[in-house]
């Protein structure tokens, strides 16, 4: 089929005008959307492009690859960009509403008939697993967040003895906390406990009454300090908080605390650090769960709660408040171990307690800080035993790494207080007079 010469003739030969009509039958669509849909007039065209006439057939065909070339373009734009779109207008739209998504505000299930005197505490045994150092955090539902049982009246009135006289260890915060604090307050006392607790606490206009200890506090944040909402926080619940609050390289770090029963936790000399550096002196943290943990935080959504257990050894009676708790100095140095060893005496059953800690962690919507919250039982180690759980525990006191164990005081109480666990008779005394071990 002869092909016509559309404008002047160009100084292109015969032999350049087969070669490009040639090229008129390779789909390329750059090419046809330039001849075909958009023509241009021969005098600007670049010297060595000759416009040419094609048939119908020829201009549906190259329109239909047009239009799939644009389609298949479209189809990877947006599988590529959907989520940073979908991110985009989340963002306007929390700009828009900055109410908390509902996951975080669902139905509390309120329990009506509760009588705290008659409450047991949870029976935490997490020493059946045998394993040291390890996340093993678990789902849980937002009701099992506060938990109050018969010994609440006696560990608040304990707390707000300790936020009269050790104050600086029990709270503290910085300006960059303020929001957090604010979205906490608010979540505690607004929205769980008159919910959860509805014959314990209420909450009529601007004042909640906690009517176990007949006190009354304020709740519009606008007029509150940082102190006296965390004070308020200690007051009403025995969980301690440590907001975790990320900073401008996404790493999360404590710049808030309400802990009136910490163990081994100067909470401020950890202000400012990250999550890595408070758990530097825990042998395997780094080799084993520091980017486990890391991830986590980061990955941590609004409404989602978790929890994980961690135990220890004390020795020296049923104190909660320890944030001077020492180690027996660092499992690197022998020297500090053996001290320990020599200074140890003989174990007293009856000041010798299983200290479990429920760890419970979740995201606040508005400001992303991830809350770390602590509740501390103390177990005698004699109900342990009359449990029938003496050998799993001594088993799992046994099977610690050799490092992990020094970092637990094992070496000062280990021999003895193993013996003791495997022994038939119930009433074997045998005394003590050690520090206790510290925890995670």
């Amino acid at each position: 089929m002869a092909i016509s010469q559309v404008g002047p003739r160009s100084h292109l030969g015969d032999s350049d005008s087969l070669h490009l009509s040639t090229l008129l039958a390779i789909p390329t669509p750059l090419f046809y959307m330039r001849t075909v849909m958009y023509p241009v007039s021969p005098a600007i065209a670049l010297p060595w492009l000759r416009i040419q006439q094609v048939d119908l057939y020829t201009r549906i065909t190259n329109l239909s690859l047009v239009a799939l070339f644009m389609w298949i373009f479209a189809l990877m734009f947006r599988r590529i960009f959907r989520y940073r779109i979908q991110d985009i207008h989340r963002r306007r739209q929390s700009k828009a509403d900055p109410s908390p998504p509902q996951k975080w505000i669902k139905t509390i299930e309120p329990l009506h008939a509760f009588d705290y005197r008659r409450a047991e505490p949870h029976r935490y045994r997490p020493f059946h697993s045998k394993v040291h150092v390890r996340i093993g955090i678990l789902r849980m539902s937002r009701d099992e967040w506060i938990k109050i049982d018969h010994n609440y009246l006696k560990h608040i009135s304990y707390r707000k003895f300790l936020l009269e006289t050790e104050q600086q260890y029990c709270i503290g915060s910085n300006p960059r906390s303020r929001l957090a604090i604010e979205e906490l307050y608010e979540a505690i006392m607004i929205n769980h406990l008159p919910k959860r607790f509805p014959n314990m606490f209420s909450l009529k206009g601007d004042i909640f009454t906690n009517h176990v200890t007949n006190c009354k506090y304020m709740i519009e944040t606008r007029r509150l300090d940082d102190t006296y909402m965390l004070r308020v926080l200690a007051e009403n619940v025995e969980e301690d908080f440590y907001f975790m609050c990320p900073d401008e390289d996404g790493e999360y770090r404590l710049h808030a605390f309400s802990s009136c029963f910490p163990q081994g936790i100067l909470g401020p000399s950890k202000m400012g650090l990250s999550v890595r550096e408070i758990h530097q002196p825990v042998p395997g943290y780094e080799s084993r769960l520091g980017n486990g943990v890391d991830k986590h935080f980061k990955r941590m959504k609004p409404g989602v709660f978790v929890g994980r257990l961690n135990w220890s050894i004390q020795t020296d009676g049923d104190e909660l408040f320890r944030p001077l708790a020492k180690n027996t100095g660092d499992p690197d140095v022998p020297d500090s171990i053996a001290n320990a060893i020599v200074q140890r005496d003989i174990l007293d059953i009856n000041k010798t307690y299983l200290r479990c800690e429920h760890h419970t962690l979740t995201c606040l919507p508005k400001t992303k800080t991830v809350m770390f919250c602590v509740r501390s039982y103390l177990t005698p180690i004699q109900q342990i035993k009359d449990e029938g759980n003496g050998h799993a525990l001594a088993d799992a006191c046994d099977s610690m790494p050799e490092k992990f164990g020094a970092y637990k005081r094992r070496p000062v109480w280990g021999d003895q207080l193993c013996g003791w666990l495997r022994e038939v008779e119930a009433d074997t005394k045998i005394r003590l007079t050690v520090a206790d071990q510290t925890s995670l």
